[in-house]
């Protein structure tokens, strides 16, 4: 079973505090009198919490797919590949 299947509830529950928080930097920058103090705590606790997932999947899939008994060198070799795709792209 795939690691994001299988902590599925957990990974939800992160995401549903992201799209709260989100929804708090909405509201914040659609007052009026908005307090710049308040938005930037805002982006840094999204930020945060989108740097915890990534964490926690990543962690997820190199545990699943790079430890996995049976894999070719080449099969981990690709796979290391593509994560390191994803961590340029996610570090830029």
């Amino acid at each position: 079973m795939a690691h994001t299947v299988r902590d599925k509830r957990k990974l939800l529950t992160r995401i549903r505090r992201i799209k709260g928080q989100s929804e708090a930097l909405e509201r914040a920058l659609e007052k009026e009198d908005g307090d710049c103090a308040a938005v930037l705590q805002q982006i840094a606790a999204i930020r945060g919490a989108v740097n915890g997932l990534m964490a926690e999947v990543l962690e997820g899939h190199l545990r699943e797919h790079l430890l996995e008994e049976g894999r070719t060198p080449r099969e981990r070799e690709d796979d290391l590949d593509q994560v390191m795709g994803v961590l340029r792209s996610y570090l830029k």
